[in-house]
């Protein structure tokens, strides 16, 4: 199986939890406000490992770049994030926004060296 259809499956299955945990916890719009931030880390995740992955047998230079743009690619995601809670405060519950995103982000962070293989 390729790396991006290990990593998806990975995220979306911890989208899911995440997303049923807060529709329990609050209902249908913290479920979509969790989906939301689940969404928005995935797309992160997946690009910065598109950048580095390509560096990952280059000198520690090039190593670097794609280090650096993998990480710059999640810094944007975080301004995004806050935006869109800024944006979105009326209608969605930003702490199951941030939870989506977090929970999802954080262990595909761990999981990272498994998906540069």
């Amino acid at each position: 199986m390729s790396w991006p259809a290990r990593l998806v499956g990975v995220a979306l299955a911890l989208a899911v939890v995440l997303a049923g945990v807060a529709g329990m916890a609050r209902g249908a719009d913290a479920a979509v406000a969790a989906a939301c931030g689940s969404w928005l880390a995935l797309l992160a995740q997946v690009a910065a490992v598109a950048l580095l992955r390509p560096a990952m047998g280059a000198r520690a230079p090039e190593f670097m770049r794609g280090w650096l743009a993998g990480m710059a690619v999640r810094g944007a995601s975080l301004l995004l994030l806050a935006g869109l809670m800024v944006l979105l405060r009326a209608a969605f519950p930003v702490l199951w926004m941030a939870v989506g995103y977090l929970g999802v982000l954080l262990p595909l962070l761990f999981l990272e060296t498994r998906f540069l293989r």
